[in-house]
């Protein structure tokens, strides 16, 4: 179920209840039976994969850490146990994308190949939970962690509603600890819960979705789209993905909060970043940390040669991309970020040397903004790949955005009809994404200071009045876009 749905408003009081009405040390049962509930909403028929991946990674933390110091054996139930857990991923994510390019390959070689795919259902949040698992068996392989012999909390860790079908990807040393702490109603942190949670319905009801409308305008339209509108429509999708993404994240860590679990926050301020590492520091930080710890360190890191420092940075946003989906735009998107590290480490001592040569400073105020810029941009650019269809439309966005202009009446009366524009949208979409703009500060009471000179009392009203515009913004929204039939599902759900 969506979390911007009616089912899930019923849906969470029910488990809030019977979680805490639950004796403290079974609570762990009504928490799974939820998460179990929540998963066979989505899809039924494959509830035997997550089970299957549970008991893989279960059974196998319990003979790793039996095989003591016996490396090969280790080695062997740590391989047999990836190509499992990893191999289902293989299979429903990626079988059909792999035939077609082999075929692709056939074809082009003149080789007889039949063409042909598998009708294979995408698993929700597969991508999310094997990760998930394979952290575990790693850190238990590389003794970081004892292997879990409760059953009942190892499922829960794979299966925790709040973050199992689209993160964030939590570590379990981070996640298992706190479902066996038993806590009591007095000490859950209400408001931080609930304060993460209108945020999170703001950002993506209230923003996401209504620009969505104009994004997907000119996005399945290719063709018919110019220049501008190809240019908002873009500039429009940087918004979109970040308030879809982050906005369910911040509704996961709220729900979270009222089962008294705190999950990792996966967004901080991105688009603030002044260059593309820094970005990646902020953005989906539980992906990124993943990819650091088990796929980036373990080959080398940044400690190695220069010509294989290019391939390690490389691989590891390939596998970034190719995990966001079997597509080719994943895989280019992937690979312009790699391209961007590598730019951007070669040129830094020159672009440093510059702005000493013009005697400004390279921590000061103008060259970070301008270096924020240059990083937005970048970013915006290759997020055409990531929402385009195919790569052919992409590249045609990117034609639009550089070449196609033309500034009289018509053509902006045209861009306007493209993207179905009114007065109303754009007032609106300019009020949603000033809102945006300081939604992190208040989520944070510390990093709330709307204004020094206010009293505390006028500060609290503030917050007070900036809260109930985003919940009565977020409800008429949601209105409306049921009113229209316009169902949103969260971008990552397809990852």
């Amino acid at each position: 179920m969506l979390f911007n749905s009616i089912e899930f408003l019923i849906f969470l009081p029910i488990v809030f209840i019977a979680f805490w009405a639950t004796p403290a040390r079974w609570r762990w049962i009504p928490l799974l039976l939820a998460s179990y509930y929540f998963y066979i909403y989505w899809s039924p028929r494959l509830i035997f994969l997550i089970l299957f991946t549970t008991l893989v990674a279960y059974l196998c933390g319990i003979l790793l850490e039996r095989a003591g110091e016996r490396r090969g054996i280790r080695r062997l139930i740590l391989a047999l146990t990836m190509i499992a857990c990893l191999g289902v991923l293989v299979f429903f994510k990626y079988f059909n994308f792999l035939y077609d390019t082999f075929y692709d390959l056939m074809w082009l070689f003149d080789g007889r190949f039949p063409p042909g795919r598998f009708d294979i259902i995408l698993p929700v949040g597969i991508s999310f939970y094997t990760f998930q698992t394979a952290s575990y068996v790693v850190d238990v392989y590389r003794s970081e962690i004892k292997a879990e012999k409760h059953l009942g909390y190892f499922a829960l860790f794979v299966t925790f509603f709040p973050q199992l079908v689209a993160g964030p990807i939590e570590r379990p040393d981070a996640l298992l600890p706190q479902f066996k702490t038993r806590r009591s109603l007095r000490e859950l942190d209400y408001i931080g819960a609930f304060r993460f949670m209108l945020v999170g319905f703001f950002k993506k009801i209230a923003v996401a979705d209504a620009i969505g409308i104009v994004v997907n305008a000119t996005y399945n339209n290719v063709e018919g789209a110019n220049g501008l509108a190809a240019l908002i429509s873009t500039l429009l999708f940087s918004a979109q993905i970040y308030c879809d993404f982050s906005g369910y994240s911040d509704i996961a860590v709220g729900c979270a909060k009222l089962f008294g679990v705190n999950l990792t926050e996966n967004f901080k301020t991105p688009y603030a970043a002044r260059s593309i590492k820094e970005f990646w520091n902020r953005w989906h930080i539980s992906l990124s940390s993943w990819l650091r710890d088990y796929i980036y360190f373990p080959i080398g890191g940044s400690r190695v040669r220069t010509a294989r420092w290019i391939f390690n940075i490389t691989l590891v946003f390939f596998v970034s991309g190719l995990w966001h989906g079997a597509s080719y735009n994943f895989i280019i998107w992937g690979l312009m970020h790699a391209f961007y590290q590598i730019v951007g480490k070669f040129t830094l001592r020159y672009r440093d040397g510059f702005w000493k040569r013009l005697g400004v400073s390279v921590e000061g105020k103008l060259v970070s903004r301008l270096r924020n810029l240059g990083t937005v941009a970048l970013v915006t650019l290759s997020w055409v790949f990531f929402r385009a269809d195919t790569p052919s439309d992409a590249l045609s966005i990117l034609k639009k955005i550089f070449t196609d202009y033309s500034f009289n009446l018509e053509y902006l009366k045209t861009t306007a009809e493209t993207l179905s524009l009114s007065i109303p949208l754009v007032a609106y979409a300019a009020f949603a994404l000033l809102m945006m703009l300081f939604l992190e500060k208040l989520k944070y009471p510390d990093r709330a200071a709307l204004t020094d000179r206010c009293s505390s009392r006028t500060r609290a009203l503030l917050r007070f009045s900036s809260y109930a515009i985003m919940c009565i913004a977020t409800i008429c929204v949601w209105i409306v876009l049921q009113a229209y039939d316009i169902g949103s599902s969260f971008i990552y759900f397809q990852f």
